[in-house]
């Protein structure tokens, strides 16, 4: 009690003066509009100002919350696309009727939590595994295009070999004219791959389309690969030397969907002749 009125005596100077400040701006603004409304356009110009900054803080912070929204809300729409298509697909001789008819492609997203892109042996990480229905073999692709395939799987997280790994080979289909070949990277340019075994007497162009071919169970047909870039048909070869560039940048790679066959084994018996 002492100390405050120590304070009180010594500042009362201050503080009288500081009361009769408040008392002065009451009174102007309760008697003159002017003033009044100047008053009150200040106030609410500093309250919308620090609700603005408030919301666009709220909203940005928000942010990743929303697109992992998005990327989840992405997946089952894709799985809801593939399930109509396949039960639209008609059967023939090669493919069982009811296996056919059943095929579906369950999307599960995930985040790239690690990635190299300068070995000859890349990997990437993602942040979803074994408790999340993630399998070995199963296949990854991004919202541009084919990613990879996951090679191990441990409860929370797992493994992906993707397509600038000198081991991998995927099976491609130029869109075009529906020809088969292989996609597999030559451990230099992170950005492009090679198309392989594709005959001299077949027709290659700058700007065709390589789409995944389908004719194995861990990537559905037509999933994006990557454009031809450059094509070359030497003399002496009885091939085609074709360089795609990649539709996936895995430097920028931050979301990735990983598919599951839900009939694989049904596929890999039509396929293989199999009983």
């Amino acid at each position: 009690m002492r100390n405050l009125l120590d304070f009180l005596l010594r500042y009362n100077n201050f503080l009288i003066f500081t009361i009769l400040e408040v008392v002065a701006f009451i009174l102007i603004g309760n008697t003159h509009e002017y003033q009044q409304s100047t008053m009150w356009t200040s106030a609410n110009r500093i309250v919308a100002g620090s609700n603005n900054m408030k919301a666009s803080i709220s909203e940005y912070l928000s942010l990743r919350e929303d697109n992992l929204a998005l990327i989840e809300e992405n997946a089952k729409l894709q799985t809801q696309i593939m399930e109509l298509k396949n039960l639209q697909e008609p059967a023939n001789e090669r493919k069982s009727e009811y296996v056919y008819s059943h095929l579906a492609w369950k999307y599960t997203p995930a985040k790239v939590i690690d990635i190299s892109t300068n070995k000859q042996h890349n990997y990437l990480t993602i942040n979803k595994g074994s408790r999340d229905g993630i399998e070995k073999d199963m296949g990854v692709i991004s919202a541009n295009g084919l990613v990879g395939i996951v090679s191990s799987v441990a409860e929370q997280y797992a493994l992906v070999v993707p397509l600038i790994h000198t081991d991998i080979s995927i099976s491609s289909r130029i869109k075009s004219n529906g020809q088969i070949g292989g996609t597999q990277w030559n451990g230099r340019d992170y950005t492009t791959v090679n198309l392989t075994h594709i005959s001299r007497h077949i027709s290659v162009n700058v700007g065709d389309t390589i789409v995944s071919s389908g004719l194995t169970p861990v990537f559905p047909e037509g999933i994006p690969i990557g454009v031809v870039e450059k094509t070359t048909l030497k003399k002496t070869s009885d091939y085609h030397t074709t360089k795609v560039k990649l539709c996936t940048d895995y430097r920028s790679l931050k979301y990735v969907q990983v598919l599951h066959n839900k009939n694989k084994k049904h596929h890999d018996n039509i396929y293989y002749g199999m009983d």
